[in-house]
């Protein structure tokens, strides 16, 4: 059995992580009688830790709400996670939260044991977060999305379209979603009477977004994964073109990105899907980085830029290395 003042530190760490615990649960965990629980708790509380205690079948103890808020108590795992993920944080696209992780990590580092405080050091210091593709979203705009989502109440905001175009939109918001370095918002458009999927970066808040509340809808076609995957495979790109690839579908479908579109075998050895991007030219470089022989018919503007992108190359190798290589080749 854990000493007395070791298991009050357990007891607090147990309360951290999860909302709520019966007298029986807390008693195996730690090892004692469900009596012996009870006068811990009265314990932490004469320490000035607030627990909250319901009784009945359904009920247990909680954390309660207040002031003083119990020590972090961390294992070796949950503080190397708690980095990482501060680390990954970084790079989001959420606008300002780079400065928010290391001012987080500095806090943890104060309160942590020398050993974990080492670990969680090293961890810092040796990842490297390069910053996110998509453009960055203010976290102010998430964090009213995310309580909309929450508290099902709609949201009226201003949106730019991929062309530009300005609209003003009322949506009961479902998810937020983070992918290709970007954040999306999935909510029901009540002017357009569908499911639609919005980039965060293109929202404008107005101060009075938030409206009433609403009831809840089921995820769009009952998988909300799938429909933004699609949503994002036919999205109205400013270029767009079939590409057919010369290896087997299942090659083809592995090595593209979600979102990129459903894989069409044409045969053993050859499928094609539907490719978009901003520009030609971005297209081009994503089309090579497939590492397999493709084919497309157009648009022109791709051609275009498929064969200014072959001549770059060509010009970056010697003239005498691409000669050297064509005569050993097998």
């Amino acid at each position: 059995m854990l000493a007395t003042s070791d298991r009050l530190l357990r007891l607090l760490a147990l309360l951290q992580c999860r909302p709520q615990w019966t007298g029986p649960e807390l008693a195996e965990r730690l090892g004692v009688t469900t009596r012996t629980v009870r006068n811990d708790i009265d314990r932490v509380r004469r320490l000035g830790y607030p627990v909250d205690a319901e009784p009945g079948p359904a009920g247990g103890y909680r954390l309660g709400a207040g002031a003083a808020l119990p020590p972090l108590l961390f294992d070796d795992g949950e503080a190397v996670a708690i980095t990482v993920g501060l680390r990954l944080a970084a790079g989001s696209a959420v606008a300002g939260i780079d400065d928010a992780a290391h001012r987080v990590l500095a806090k943890l580092e104060q309160v942590l044991p020398s050993r974990l405080r080492h670990r969680v050091r090293a961890v810092d210091a040796a990842t490297l977060a390069l910053g996110a593709a998509g453009p960055p979203v203010a976290a102010e705009l998430l964090a009213t999305m995310a309580a909309a989502c929450r508290d099902r109440r709609t949201v009226r905001f201003d949106y730019r379209a991929h062309d530009g175009t300005a609209t003003v939109r009322t949506v009961e918001p479902h998810r937020l979603v983070h992918t290709r370095g970007r954040w999306y918002l999935v909510g029901w458009d009540r002017g357009r009477d569908g499911w639609r999927t919005f980039r965060a970066d293109r929202i404008d808040l107005p101060a009075n977004a938030i409206g009433e509340r609403v009831a809840p809808r089921d995820p769009p076609g009952g998988d909300l994964a799938a429909f933004v995957t699609e949503g994002l495979a036919t999205a109205p790109w400013a270029v767009r073109a079939r590409v057919v690839v010369h290896a087997p579908a299942a090659v083809v479908a592995a090595r593209l990105p979600p979102g990129a579109g459903a894989v069409e075998a044409l045969d053993d050895r050859t499928c094609a899907y539907e490719a978009g991007s901003d520009s030609a030219e971005a297209l081009a470089g994503w089309l090579g980085l497939h590492g397999l022989d493709f084919a497309v018919e157009g648009p022109p503007e791709l051609v275009d830029a498929l064969l200014a992108q072959a001549d770059r190359y060509r010009r970056a190798v010697p003239a005498n290395r691409s000669s050297t290589a064509s005569a050993e080749a097998p």
